[in-house]
């Protein structure tokens, strides 16, 4: 029997017990971030990123949170005086893990050394372990989302040197065409290392696409105002239009209206299918006239018999 005090890996994770692989996947690597002493440099950061990796180790894996998840029902708080019975890989509760002693003397009451294959003695040898992927947030302009390309990143990333520290690296990144937010461009094996290089983790980097000067983004559609005089928009015309391909331009039919919506097919982001254009055409005023355009204003306004209040019965 070992004595020791109960953990609860779901306050350290800060996750309620009833939390997806993907809500604790996404808390550890929020959490690991903010912690790991790289980084942190408040005095408990090196024990609390020790605690975040034992509570992942734990809920990470379904056979271990099965086993700890049937223990905490018995109403354990954390910090609680704790006994567990030891039992190997042949007992019924099948409480097994890593022989790891960087986690807690609860970790080892409920995972600790077992006997191996076929109920023979003997401690298992180290376990193979896969190194935690890693994620940065890189800002793109919408042109080069458009175009992709290549680019230099300094990132803070594991060390080839010393391997359980960060140092800031240059990495060199191709950029597909047509990337869109929240889309990862994965680098295989340059997160943080595991216990051989094909165990090595990920990196993972997310595009977040910046605010651009006139375009809007929705998807891989590209929204585009688009300005008409008065005249154009009764008369129709002829008028040039950007787009990240390079300009073109568009007939506009005669009588347009304001809020009007054309579509430029497949002048969006590429990929498969490619996105739109959409313009929205917007019916500008000239500014202040000279006396010559007032004259003509007036002429218009005597000429016309247009009423744009009429629907206001007025």
């Amino acid at each position: 029997m070992v004595s020791t005090h109960f953990k609860d890996y779901y306050a350290t994770m800060g996750v309620p017990p009833e939390a997806s692989e993907a809500d604790i996947k996404t808390a550890y690597r929020t959490l690991a971030r903010k912690l790991h002493p790289d980084v942190n440099k408040e005095q408990d950061a090196q024990k609390r990123f020790t605690d975040l990796g034992e509570a992942n180790e734990v809920l990470s894996d379904p056979e271990k949170r099965k086993a700890y998840d049937e223990v905490r029902r018995g109403g354990w708080r954390d910090g609680q005086e704790f006994t567990a019975p030891h039992r190997n890989r042949q007992g019924n509760a099948g409480f097994y893990g890593p022989d790891d002693d960087q986690f807690s003397d609860f970790f080892s009451s409920m995972f600790g050394a077992h006997r191996g294959q076929g109920g023979q003695g003997g401690q298992r040898g180290p376990r193979a372990r896969r190194g935690e992927d890693m994620h940065h947030t890189i800002p793109l302009s919408l042109e080069e989302a458009y175009a992709g390309g290549e680019r230099d990143l300094k990132l803070q990333l594991p060390s080839s040197e010393d391997p359980g520290a960060a140092r800031v690296r240059t990495i060199h990144v191709t950029i597909p065409k047509g990337l869109t937010s929240g889309e990862n461009i994965r680098l295989r094996g340059q997160g943080w290392p595991g216990t051989s290089p094909e165990l090595n983790g990920n990196l993972y980097l997310e595009i977040t696409i910046t605010p651009h000067a006139f375009y809007q983004v929705e998807g891989r559609n590209i929204l585009l105002d688009l300005p008409l005089t008065p005249w154009e928009a009764v008369l129709g015309a002829q008028v040039p239009v950007p787009t990240l391909g390079g300009a073109t331009t568009v007939t506009i039919s005669p009588n347009a209206t304001d809020g009007q919506r054309l579509r430029l097919r497949g002048r969006g982001l590429p990929g498969t299918p490619p996105g739109d254009q959409y313009l929205t055409l917007r019916i500008t005023v000239p500014p202040t006239a000279d006396d010559k355009a007032k004259a003509m204003w007036s002429e218009l306004a005597i000429a016309s018999p247009y009423n744009p209040r009429q629907r206001l019965g007025v």
